[in-house]
């Protein structure tokens, strides 16, 4: 057992206590559940941008009809607790500029894989960092998770600097381990794992003992 403050983790036997795509706010976005009414705005803010989805295993829309047939199957897929898709809301906006989710749940190891992305217009402002920082917040101390996996391709080193900004760990560079829109592609792997959370949580927190 580990105590810090007010927060207790069992470690032996610990498994997911899974919550769904539960409502989450920062000081400039909402992260919310996907309706139908998002299809144009997320067709129009990134989902048709080939510059958006270049490094993506998703293509770009064609038609603001694929982005219905995405957000109908994230929609039906919310009454599982295991299914993390938030949209991410410019709160000075009114409506998405991207999304993140946790996917691939391993319930054995209490893992779960982290994918993002947002509009060409809104990249190098720090909102999908500090969407993630909520994600693995949330995650680590409500959900159980113990382990959260991250790749990107190394021709995208701006997706990196976001992992390592929300606290993942640069862990392995793999060859020819992928495939995206613009073929087999490198990796480069993350990891962030529970008990580095919290102990850099103690380590901001005055009140806190072991």
């Amino acid at each position: 057992m580990v105590i810090y403050g007010t927060i207790i983790r069992i470690w032996e036997g610990d498994r997911m206590n899974h919550k769904g795509t539960v409502l989450l706010e920062t000081e400039r976005l909402i992260l919310r559940k996907f309706t139908p009414e998002d299809a144009e705005p997320m067709f129009r803010n990134w989902a048709n941008d080939t510059d958006v989805t270049r490094f993506l295993t998703w293509p770009p829309h064609g038609t603001i009809d694929n982005t219905r047939k995405v957000i109908d199957l994230w929609v039906n897929s919310y009454e599982e607790l295991s299914h993390y898709s938030w949209a991410i809301e410019l709160k000075s906006l009114g409506e998405p500029i991207g999304s993140i989710a946790a996917m691939n749940p391993n319930e054995k190891v209490s893992s779960v894989e982290i994918g993002y992305c947002i509009g060409k217009a809104w990249w190098g402002q720090g909102y999908v960092a500090e969407a993630l920082r909520a994600i693995v917040k949330f995650l680590f101390e409500d959900v159980g998770v113990n382990r959260m996996n991250a790749i990107h391709d190394p021709r995208n080193p701006n997706s990196g600097a976001v992992m390592r900004k929300a606290g993942f760990t640069f862990e392995a560079a793999k060859r020819q381990a992928g495939f995206n829109n613009l073929g087999i592609c490198d990796h480069c792997e993350y990891g962030y794992l529970a008990e580095d959370y919290f102990k850099d949580k103690q380590a901001f927190c005055p009140c806190v003992f072991q």
